[in-house]
């Protein structure tokens, strides 16, 4: 940080009219000579701050950008390996974990998928990270997401896009693209994915892995780049229920910096020990709105999630068609937060959340304004839309209507609710489609828009509630993987989990033989 100028006599009347007033001249005199006395205690902070960053960066190698040889999927943001060599006993311990590129290593490059973040190295782990580390894990890398996390499809990251280990010709899902094609080409244990909208979900469902968007607040976000407080969570990924469950047990929990956090209990549960359970008398609902999307749903979907739901029977589990017609209006409560919220937050204050009350990285905020305000040109397309509305309807409307869709967030809320009174778990297909292919068109714009869109059908409903949702892998069709989603209660983790293992267990060897077969084959 610079040594910071003091305002002109003129920059004091151009920033009161544009905080709608005015300056007699005898407030002039005064406000200019109390500016020096204030930014004297700027100046400090940058002192102190300088101090606590030279202390908190870590030791560790900072590890390579991979090669094309190492990176054949376009996954990897960067390659790493990091571990607490004197944790010996973790619950981590022996287990790879690839870190989505919104999340902070300390030394390890950040990019957000973005150009516009090239060349920023955080100096602190997220809380998560720490959790990790703490556990025995060894953080193999960083997985490439979508451009600024603004994704459904895996076509906008950058320098390339992430392609789907079942077919390269076939996008990965976004935007934790990168952490469910390592996990689905098996190179790594676990991953850590963000979700906004299904971006854990969505790439999970699409390369046949099991992902998690837990109850908002349950896993911490601190030190992780996010779009809207309301949407951000952060939650596990990988190839089984059981590691899911495992890497849950790890990151869950209160860190005390998140304000998310109020309904979080103190105590996590054994979600290792609890998924053993079994589901005999659980009862499913199977969404009816959750099928048959116009233009949207593929019928072999459909129709394989419903077979997969009915195998719930065979479990003991009792597996009924439920109607929530509000599931049907969550796309349109989503926009109008995602549109304002995310234009507040990543591009009006930086990345700033004045009501935060856990750490911030000023240098992220720095470089991120600085990138912006230089090459804004490079913004993702998507970001861009969202900048255009999220301004104009802010300006224009003062921010009534953000505050009318977080309204009406809570009448989504109700309606799970009350089906979920009659349910233990609610049924549908995670994304409408299976993955879809990259197209030979890539600059017809509105098209590569609308790939960012077409998936969210489901998924963005339970970043809009806060409901704990898993995309479980449930068959395979034309050669790609689909997936079912598993909703439960507010931080009923665990009965999710014990039907995704008891499912996978159960039903879905011929599947993992199948998959195997056409990797060799």
């Amino acid at each position: 940080m610079n040594h910071l100028s003091k305002p002109s006599i003129q920059e004091l009347r151009r920033l009161a009219l544009e905080n709608h007033f005015s300056l007699t001249p005898e407030e002039v005199r005064v406000f200019y000579s109390l500016t020096a006395k204030t930014l004297k205690s700027y100046e400090r902070m940058i002192t102190l701050a300088n101090k606590a960053r030279s202390n908190s960066n870590p030791r560790r190698g900072r590890g390579h950008l991979p090669s094309a040889r190492e990176n054949p999927l376009g996954a990897w943001a960067w390659k790493c390996s990091i571990k607490n060599e004197r944790r010996t006993n973790g619950k981590l311990v022996g287990r790879t974990i690839a870190i989505k590129d919104n999340v902070a290593v300390a030394g390890i490059p950040l990019q957000n998928g973005s150009p516009l973040m090239k060349g920023f190295i955080p100096s602190v782990d997220a809380t998560i990270v720490t959790r990790i580390l703490d556990e025995g894990g060894e953080i193999i890398g960083k997985s490439r997401c979508e451009n600024l996390c603004v994704s459904g499809g895996s076509h906008t990251s950058y320098p390339e896009p992430v392609r789907n280990p079942h077919n390269p010709s076939f996008m990965a899902g976004g935007s934790s693209s990168g952490s469910a094609a390592l996990l689905g080409s098996g190179e790594v244990d676990m991953a850590i994915g963000a979700d906004q909208a299904g971006s854990i979900r969505i790439p999970s469902s699409w390369c046949g892995v099991f992902g998690l968007k837990p109850t908002t607040g349950l896993v911490p976000y601190t030190g992780i780049i996010g779009m809207d407080p309301v949407l951000d969570t952060a939650g596990p990924m990988a190839n089984t229920a059981f590691d899911v469950a495992l890497l849950l047990e790890v990151i869950a929990g209160k860190d005390y910096f998140d304000p998310r956090q109020i309904g979080t209990p103190d105590r996590i549960p054994e979600y290792t020990k609890e998924i053993r359970k079994g589901v005999k008398g659980i009862r499913v609902g199977v969404v009816k709105e959750g099928f048959g999307w116009e233009e949207v749903s593929e019928r072999d979907v459909d129709d394989l999630v419903r077979e997969s739901a009915f195998l719930f029977q065979n479990l003991d589990a009792k597996v009924s068609e439920v109607s929530i017609p509000y599931h049907r209006e969550a796309l349109h409560v989503w926009t109008g937060i995602v549109t304002e919220g995310t234009w507040h937050h990543m591009i009006r204050d930086n990345g700033l959340e004045h009501l935060w009350s856990g750490p911030f990285d000023p240098f992220l905020l720095r470089h991120w304004a600085r990138a912006v305000r230089r090459s804004g040109d490079k913004l993702a397309a998507s970001a861009k839309l969202i900048s255009l509305m999220g301004s104009y309807m802010s300006k224009k409307y003062y921010g009534e209507y953000y505050a009318l869709a977080r309204n009406l967030r809570y009448s989504l809320m109700r309606a799970y609710d009350r089906a979920l009174e009659s349910y233990d778990l609610l049924l549908m297909p995670t994304t409408p489609q299976k993955a879809m292919p990259f197209e030979e068109n890539s600059s017809n714009l509105e098209r590569s828009l609308s790939l960012c869109m077409v998936n969210l059908h489901n998924t963005c409903a339970f970043n809009v509630s806060g409901h704990p949702a898993l995309s479980v892998p449930c068959g395979m069709s034309q050669g790609l993987p689909v997936g079912l989603m598993l909703i439960g209660r507010y931080y009923e983790e665990s009965k999710i989990l014990r039907a995704a293992y008891a499912f996978e267990k159960v039903c879905t060897t011929q599947l993992k033989e199948k998959m195997k077969q056409e990797k060799l084959s």
